[in-house]
């Protein structure tokens, strides 16, 4: 009895440490936080950047241990995103792990080569590497930017890129773009994707308009090495071929029935004094209604409305939108047209410029064929340059603020 009790108390031992033969302890890795992608040199195919992040520095901070930095960055050639970390150990002490990988950014210059997604499909082999890796496209080398970005308010980079990011999608400045829709809607080919956009370079802009502007082109001061992130890359089939502005993405968000962005702010002329403007917090009452037919094997037809709720926070010409209803009538008015207008031109430049669309419609296409093969067949790529798009706007004005009325400027030069 003994003896038997003895076997299953072993047994379960061996069931019980079974899972912790290749367990690791966290001070023997080297956790990559952020990877680099530039077109190598000469005869090197890729040059890879890591931001290897320290897991022990807020314990530190806190318990006085040894003066250890936040983190550490590495570039050095490669011939793949896998191969790389054995390629590290040679300068890293530690075994390279991607477990808390949650950024991979590009240079623009690779991601418009012919042969980038190539390397970008190293990104689906590696067990480590998950699918919600967020993509960034930097304008200059991606190198320069991990290297050089180091802003002064937070000094970890995975909480800093974190929070930026974050933000940026919250406001819709800049669009959702993780790798495993990167890699569905390459693979479909018949949609543009919209990846983040971000640089250290200083460009100021010169559009008239203050909300269309790209990364770099915001004319901001007082903080040195700050990275702005902006507007969007755009890419076909796997490759960059151009870039929109941060208004563009909103447009391209609110044009797109299969998203529902809430809470940006955004500014409209107001109709009853040239001089301002005014700014609103744009919400979708729900998304976008496309309405497409196809004639025959011509080119759809594509009808899109859009309800929106727009709750006005500024009014600089003080004129009483609230209690005069024909002037909020006016107001109502002019900014649906302001907004149709401005998503006329960007669907004209998708038209003409990229010969593709990113706002969904392909999908919405599929549904009028019975299967894969007549949709492939009717070639939307082809045909969507010479679509026939109509877009309406519907605008619901919500409350003026938390004080709605404003006195007359009569009243206060009294």
């Amino acid at each position: 009895m003994k003896r038997l009790t003895r076997v299953i108390v072993f047994l379960l031992c061996i069931v019980l440490l079974a899972g912790c033969w290749d367990q690791k302890q966290v001070e023997k890795r080297a956790y990559v936080f952020a990877i680099g992608l530039d077109k190598g040199e000469e005869n090197d195919p890729i040059e890879v950047t890591y931001i290897i992040v320290n897991p022990d520095y807020g314990s530190q901070q806190q318990g006085g241990g040894a003066n250890e930095p936040a983190f550490e960055t590495i570039t050095f050639p490669a011939n793949d995103i896998i191969s790389a970390k054995d390629t590290a150990n040679v300068i890293v002490a530690k075994e390279i792990t991607y477990d808390i990988a949650r950024l991979v950014s590009v240079s623009e210059d690779f991601a418009k080569e012919p042969d980038f997604i190539r390397w970008m499909y190293d990104l689906t082999k590696d067990p480590e590497i998950r699918r919600d890796l967020q993509l960034l496209v930097t304008k200059e080398k991606t190198s320069d930017f991990l290297k050089n970005n180091k802003p002064v308010l937070e000094t970890r980079p995975h909480e800093y890129y974190k929070q930026a990011l974050e933000r940026g999608k919250e406001t819709s400045m800049i669009p959702f773009s993780d790798l495993l829709t990167f890699f569905r809607i390459t693979e479909t080919g018949e949609d543009l994707y919209l990846s983040m956009y971000g640089t250290l370079e200083k460009t100021p802009t010169t559009n008239e308009s203050t909300d269309n502007f790209k990364a770099g082109e915001l004319k901001a001061s007082g903080i040195s090495g700050q990275a702005q992130f902006a507007g969007s890359a755009v890419f076909m089939q796997g490759k960059m071929i151009g870039t929109l502005t941060a208004e563009e993405t909103r447009l391209a968000y609110l044009l797109n029935n299969t998203l529902n962005p809430q809470g940006m702010v955004m500014t409209f002329q107001d109709p009853k004094h040239e001089k301002y403007k005014v700014a609103g917090r744009v919400s979708l009452d729900s998304p976008a209604k496309v309405k497409l037919s196809i004639r025959d094997n011509k080119s759809p037809k594509i009808n899109v409305h859009i309800p929106l709720n727009i709750k006005i926070f500024t009014n600089h010409s003080m004129v009483n939108y609230t209690k005069d209803y024909s002037k909020k009538e006016i107001l109502k008015k002019s900014i649906e047209k302001e907004l149709e207008q401005k998503m006329n031109t960007l669907v004209e430049k998708t038209k003409q410029e990229y010969k593709a669309q990113p706002f969904g419609w392909s999908l919405t296409a599929r549904k009028k064929f019975s299967t894969i093969p007549e949709f492939k067949s009717y070639n939307w790529l082809k045909k969507y340059p010479d679509a026939e798009v109509s877009i309406s706007v519907n605008v619901r004005l919500g409350q003026f603020g938390r004080q709605s009325e404003v006195p007359k400027m009569k009243e206060l030069r009294k």
